[in-house]
């Protein structure tokens, strides 16, 4: 019957509604957003956060371990139906496995609910009883997070910033070549335009793999369902008169959907709705690749902080949606490639670089933090002599051989101003040192009962981001 199919949906919405009820007043509920620049090991980090979540006698940093408050965690079905999950289990496979691999890198939106049975602490805590609280996990690209910057830009000045830095970069020589070669004022032509979309991507392509950080558009890199699509059809073109019809104005126009039809949408959904965030970053590697991938990466940081719209969040602004990120790691990652004598460095580093940023989200009301880290241990420490010095080293396996090795990264400064001054300047190499990394493989784990995976202050970085909702 019509009507005993409306009364059921009737009784389906009460039911839903009731649930959100609950949850809001009943159950807390926290989102956090995980989030990496380029080969920063992103999923990595959330498995690892969920393992050691699970079994959590490697988390002694986290106060719901140490006081005790943690009765029960357990994995539910992602609340979101229209999200896929994150496949949490598949990721842990490659990683503890008899082969342990890497896991493939995000490709687009995922989600992960983890629910905390939790007594509560202080004087009061054993009167309340046990309260059930929820993580919602969050995982999307790094490179669509950085698209928010283009939303407070027009089309000139996208194109002019890209084409400013294609003019000094060696990998842009053949994309550049295309793009000055195309007259901006002449007819639009869709071969043309798909040629020079192509060349550009390519570039962008190749500047991740130098280890550049400034990949916009995003979805230039993954593309997903939208391959294809006259909307990843468009390039940077230098000024133009904008006649109708012409190549330029269509760029224009096209930027402009990519904006509207892409970047806020992805703002409304998701990024918006995200209570805690952490944004993952490769230091080590941006100071192997030069200069200007150091000086590319505190710029990107510093237009991320200003994306996050960061402060505190009232319980009326959260009624009302008014939605703003309350605390933001920003994490150095690989830490287990350098010595710990040398965590501090790096940690510096990763401050430095957000200085800017990270006072004018400071003065708003968010909490901002800077931490090195490793979600994944991969190395053990060992000490060599050479001559009369000792060197402070890291052994792994090899990730292109195989083979075990031991590893003398080089010395990171004591004073960051030694790396950001020559990277500001656009010094193009560094002049009186060298730091080398290399790609270590995921170590062979024996894990005794209720360990988690070995990690470098995952415990401190769980303890900023999620630590008040476990006590």
């Amino acid at each position: 019957m019509v009507i005993g199919r409306l009364s059921d949906g009737v009784l389906r919405g009460v039911d839903r509604v009731a649930d959100t009820l609950s949850e809001t007043f009943l159950e807390q509920r926290l989102r956090l957003g995980v989030t990496g620049l380029s080969q920063a090991g992103k999923t990595v980090f959330i498995t690892s956060l969920v393992a050691n979540l699970l079994d959590r006698a490697r988390m002694g940093r986290l106060q719901g371990v140490a006081g005790g408050h943690i009765d029960a965690v357990f994995l539910q079905p992602q609340p979101d139906d229209t999200l896929p999950r994150f496949a949490y289990e598949r990721h842990l496979a490659a990683l503890t496995g008899p082969d342990p691999h890497w896991p493939e890198g995000t490709r687009h939106v995922s989600q992960l609910r983890l629910s905390f049975r939790i007594r509560p602490g202080g004087v009061l805590g054993g009167l309340r009883g046990a309260q059930i609280r929820h993580l919602d996990i969050i995982d999307y690209p790094g490179e669509w997070l950085l698209d928010l910057g283009l939303l407070d830009k027009t089309y000139a000045q996208w194109a002019a910033d890209v084409l400013g830095r294609m003019h000094t970069r060696p990998v842009a020589a053949q994309a550049l070549a295309q793009i000055m070669a195309a007259d901006p004022d002449g007819p639009h032509d869709e071969a043309q335009a798909q040629a020079l979309a192509h060349g550009f991507t390519a570039y962008l392509e190749a500047s991740r793999a130098a280890g550049l950080p400034d990949l916009t558009p995003g979805r230039f890199l993954l593309p997903g369902d939208l391959a294809g699509s006259p909307v990843l059809c468009f390039v940077p073109l230098p000024p133009g008169k904008g006649a109708r019809g012409s190549l330029g104005r269509e760029m224009a126009r096209r930027f402009e959907a990519y904006k509207a039809q892409v970047i806020r949408p992805f703002f409304r959904d998701h990024f918006a709705r995200i209570d805690r965030q952490i944004v993952l970053a490769d230091v080590l590697g941006a100071i192997h690749s030069g200069p200007e991938a150091v000086d590319r990466l505190g710029a990107t940081l510093t237009e991320l902080l200003a994306a996050f719209r960061p402060g505190r969040n009232a319980w009326l602004t959260r009624l009302l949606r008014g939605k703003r990120v309350e605390r933001i790691l920003f994490a150095a990652t690989k830490a287990d490639h350098i010595h710990h004598t040398q965590h501090d460095r790096l940690t510096a580093v990763m401050t430095a670089l957000l200085r800017q940023g990270r006072d004018r989200a400071d003065f708003a009301g968010a909490r901002t933090q800077a931490l090195a880290i490793a979600a994944l241990r991969s190395t053990v420490e060992e000490t060599h002599q050479r001559g009369a010095e000792q060197l402070d080293c890291v052994r792994g396996t090899l990730l292109a051989t195989g083979r075990q090795a031991a590893l003398y990264p080089g010395e990171l400064p004591s004073d960051p101003m030694a790396l950001l001054g020559p990277a500001r300047a656009g010094a193009p190499h560094w002049l009186d040192a060298d730091f080398d990394i290399m790609r270590f493989a995921p170590p062979s784990l024996q894990r005794a009962p209720g360990d988690g995976l070995p990690h470098i202050r995952l415990d401190a970085a769980a303890e900023f981001l999620i630590g008040d909702l476990l006590t």
